[in-house]
């Protein structure tokens, strides 16, 4: 056999993988959304719509102990900062994983939220 033919190849069929792009994780995309739980000091409880989302990223099951209510695929709000205002409980949004923020002050106040959070940009209208 030919070793300086077969290493190449070799080489090729373990590395190259690595360098492709990779498919749709749930971290891109564009989803739809509700504020299911606008708590003080931006406890917000988010529900997820519409959207194929990484369902490792949300809880797909959670009761508000205040209430006892219980929510279907929910995350916590992990934007804060930029988190519009005008959005009430039960409104719908659309919206993107991810958000850099410089940071902001909120208040400590503690209202339960589900364990995992997301951090999100919101958009004024459905993505494309």
């Amino acid at each position: 056999m030919n070793y300086r033919i077969i290493l190449p190849v070799l080489l090729l069929v373990f590395i190259l993988p690595a360098f492709q792009c990779k498919k749709e994780s749930g971290l891109s995309g564009c989803y739809k959304g509700r504020l299911e739980v606008k708590g003080i000091c931006m406890n917000y409880t988010i529900k997820v719509l519409e959207g194929n989302i990484d369902t490792s990223l949300i809880q797909s099951n959670w009761t508000d102990p205040h209430t006892g209510i219980s929510h279907q695929n929910v995350f916590a709000l992990g934007s804060v900062c930029d988190f519009p205002n005008d959005i009430n409980q039960g409104d719908e949004f659309y919206f993107q994983i991810g958000n850099v923020s410089d940071g902001c002050a909120v208040c400590l106040a503690f209202y339960p939220t589900p364990q995992k959070h997301l951090s999100i940009t919101v958009k004024r209208s459905p993505c494309n």
